[in-house]
């Protein structure tokens, strides 16, 4: 069953949405060649209870974690590691957190360093495919047209989008209704109705759209061990329309890059 929201309960998710964007915000500022997942995974912990909420993701599942950082190959749920990061890699930092009763969860693929042009496009594509099923995330649609938005836009570019994986509903709940899948049919499936709130989640590979589990019982890899990228955000439907409640802007804050990327799904001015 699909749980709407009210305003009210729609601005309480903003605020828990809105510390993960911080979080991962800070994070930018101390990925570079050298640095640990595991020192970020701590940093990431301190800084969510400085903020007043809680680690979302912290003994969920049995989640030893604050963080999931997915590196190349790895898709998602990666835990974090003493592996210092490379020159050239990319990773996946899912964050998630508690405030108000409320989680907020979204996810954001770096690069560390300079990487190659194969996997800037890989990223761009990625990233530009969450704002495709953002789009289509609207009165008069259901699920089916979110995924296809995101598989249409991916596939052509020569992607793989994986299956077994999916965005999903989000409230008091960490995973509420509807599973919202990174491919479909359109017209299929859910509809849409005002007041739902979901975590789109692209999650796309360079390669095969097939994947593998590791021994940790975590981490996901591509199945053929190529990079694969994803990015998150919570999406609120108001009036009809998506209105992002994460941003990505505190991490261009801290990147020194300029977009205005969100604009179009913010009905309500960001201060930051």
């Amino acid at each position: 069953m699909i749980i709407t929201k009210t305003r009210e309960e729609i601005e309480l998710m903003r605020e828990s949405a809105l510390v993960v964007s911080k979080t991962l915000g800070m994070l930018a500022s101390e990925l570079k060649p050298g640095v640990t997942t595991k020192q970020l995974d701590k940093i990431a912990e301190e800084f969510i209870r400085d903020h007043g909420a809680i680690p979302g993701f912290l003994g969920l599942y049995g989640c030893p974690s604050t963080l999931l950082t997915s590196v190349n190959e790895a898709v998602v749920h990666g835990l974090p590691t003493d592996k210092p990061l490379e020159e050239g890699d990319i990773v996946a930092i899912d964050c998630g957190a508690i405030k108000n009763e409320f989680y907020g969860d979204h996810a954001y693929t770096f690069k560390i360093g300079e990487v190659t042009p194969e996997i800037e496009q890989l990223l761009k594509i990625t990233k530009e495919s969450l704002y495709k099923g953002i789009e289509a995330f609207k009165i008069g649609n259901r699920v089916g047209d979110v995924g296809y938005a995101i598989q249409k836009y991916t596939e052509d570019a020569g992607y793989g989008v994986v299956r077994e994986l999916v965005g999903h509903g989000l409230g008091k709940k960490l995973h509420e209704a509807p599973e919202m899948p990174n491919y479909g049919r359109r017209g299929r499936g859910k509809k849409f109705v005002e007041g739902m709130v979901v975590a789109i989640e692209p999650m796309i590979n360079m390669g095969t759209h097939k994947i593998e589990q590791l021994k940790d019982g975590w981490t996901i890899i591509t199945a053929d061990k190529k990079p694969s990228a994803h990015f998150e955000h919570d999406v609120a439907l108001v009036d009809g329309k998506p209105e992002i409640l994460s941003t990505f802007k505190y991490i261009y804050q801290a990147l020194g890059i300029e977009s205005d990327e969100e604009d179009a799904f913010r009905q309500e001015a960001l201060t930051i």
